[in-house]
């Protein structure tokens, strides 16, 4: 893995940015042979018997390509990660793993609030079938650096797990090339999801933690001041707040 960083955001987040290329095969991740009843991923921890190429993430195993580069958010209060982007040859995929009831899966009225939402901004939202089954094909308002408006391009994708769901948002080139998408749906369909046994509410955001290596650069550089380029540009993990490099000006 490349090494991270932390440092202070303007919002209530910090951020951990990888500044090196995560040294891997140049080839889509390979998934362990699942040992349950299944498709394609994402996967539950029971199905698979190692965690392969993939990083642990604590909740997330996620996997690896060539030039990956990983942003952790970290709530400024609570120090707690609370989501992981991915950035690939100018697109991103934004990951969460959440808690979901026993009876059922999630994914059907989230995808249906995130719709709402979104439309309330002024946006558009169209639930069409998608590579994960339905998805959100999303255009959100957004304002370029000048104060054009314009439009950002965004994919809602959503997997329901046994007690788990996983979203993921695609944004930058991803959002409008399915050729660009690929790379990063192998990664979302190869994302193996770790729920502990304890009991959590539907919805309860399930813990990542750092990689390793990141958790010894960040305790190395306590009290230190970062340089102010030590962050790549990368989007806000927010996807309804900031946009990725892709707008379209109105």
């Amino acid at each position: 893995m490349g090494l991270f960083r932390r440092k202070a955001s303007t919002k209530a987040t910090e951020s951990a940015a990888a500044d090196e290329a995560t040294p891997a095969p140049d080839r889509a991740p390979a998934v362990d042979e699942p040992t349950g009843p299944s498709g394609r991923g994402p996967y539950d921890s029971s199905q698979v018997t190692a965690m392969g190429p993939r990083v642990d993430l604590g909740a997330v195993w996620l996997p690896v390509l060539p030039g990956l580069q990983l942003r952790m958010e970290v709530d400024k209060k609570s120090q707690k990660v609370t989501g992981v982007a991915a950035t690939l040859q100018g697109s991103v995929l934004q990951v969460q793993a959440f808690a979901a009831p026993k009876t059922g899966g999630i994914w059907d009225e989230v995808r249906e609030e995130i719709g709402a939402s979104l439309t309330k901004q002024g946006g558009t939202v169209d639930d069409v079938p998608g590579t994960f089954g339905r998805e959100l094909m999303a255009r959100i308002p957004a304002k370029t650096p000048e104060g054009k408006q314009a439009v950002r391009p965004a994919r809602f994708i959503g997997h329901d797990g046994p007690r788990w769901f996983l979203r993921g948002v695609l944004s930058g080139r991803a959002a409008v090339d399915p050729e660009a998408a690929k790379p990063l749906e192998s990664v979302f369909a190869n994302i193996v999801v770790v729920r502990d046994a304890s009991p959590r509410p539907p919805r309860d955001l399930l813990t990542l933690t750092l990689p390793q290596q990141a958790r010894k650069d960040a305790a190395g550089a306590e009290g230190a001041d970062a340089p102010a380029d030590a962050t790549p540009e990368t989007p806000s993990f927010d996807p309804l707040t900031r946009g990725p490099e892709i707008t379209e000006i109105r």
